[in-house]
């Protein structure tokens, strides 16, 4: 009896992981089929045959280039910034002494993940208003760094405070100073820390719709996230062809960025050294 009901419970399990897999696999399913099929609909089928001509279609799309191309300034920016100041706070909150050090980094990682969305815009619209700096790659630059950079210092401070103290202490023998010791010993034992915060901070921007949406005024600034809600027509219906082609292609560059970075790191890591 015991056994049948484990048999049973293995079998359950199975079904379950089955149904799942499938409920996830569908939409890949239907966005690797819908972009060349001549009659695209919300089913992942090819039944009315083959074809590039949505490709065609889209490239002569006025707004497919230009939209990506925001969308490489804005996640690029926004990933570069990121790194750059988690990687140093991340040094500093784990090299000096501070007084609720840990208090301050969980309180900004909380309020970073509770005041987000709708629920900050109003205010963020107002200062960049005041600020004059709405319609600017420069102020959602720093409207998206603000809004990863508690998440991405808390992840870093791990791989920082994994560098054994012995390494700096022994370039402070030979002289060095604090700022040939982040450049030479902290900052490369910490690249594949890096490394995971710029992925992950590029792909988080470069499926951003709400805060491109709200600070951008000018159409021609409007990222490939937000461009690709301009593919319906007056009536509300979706171009599927243009929908389903520019979601493939809109893919292509975070999956070949994930390999690169999958290949030179694995993204097998151990604190700061890569185990």
């Amino acid at each position: 009896m015991g056994r049948v009901r484990h048999l049973l419970g293995r079998v359950a399990t199975y079904l379950v992981v089955c149904v799942a897999t499938v409920f996830f696999a569908l939409p890949l399913v239907w966005l690797a089929l819908t972009p060349f099929a001549k009659e695209p609909n919300f089913r992942a089928s090819l039944r009315g045959g083959v074809t590039l001509d949505n490709f065609r279609e889209l490239l002569d799309n006025p707004q497919t280039w230009p939209s990506i191309r925001n969308s490489l300034i804005l996640s690029i920016a926004t990933a570069v910034v990121v790194v750059a100041l988690s990687a140093l706070a991340s040094y500093a909150l784990s090299r000096v002494r501070v007084p609720g050090r840990d208090q301050l980094l969980y309180g900004l990682l909380l309020l970073s993940s509770i005041v987000t969305g709708t629920a900050a815009m109003v205010p963020i619209f107002l200062m960049l208003f005041q600020l004059n700096m709405l319609d600017s790659y420069t102020g959602v630059v720093l409207v998206l760094t603000g809004g990863l950079l508690p998440a991405a210092i808390f992840m870093l401070k791990d791989f920082v405070d994994a560098i054994p103290r012995s390494y700096e202490e022994s370039a402070r023998g030979y002289g060095a100073k604090p700022s040939q010791i982040l450049r030479h010993i902290a900052l490369p034992l910490i690249r594949p820390g890096m490394a995971t915060v710029g992925v992950w901070a590029l792909v988080q921007v470069w499926g951003n719709f709400l805060v491109p949406y709200v600070l951008f005024t000018s159409e021609s600034k409007q990222p490939a996230a937000v461009a690709m809600y301009t593919f319906y027509d007056s009536g509300g219906q979706p171009n599927f062809a243009l929908i389903s082609t520019f979601a493939l292609v809109y893919s292509v560059p975070v999956v070949v960025l994930y390999l690169l970075v999958n290949r030179r790191y694995g993204f097998a890591f151990q604190g700061g050294i890569k185990g």
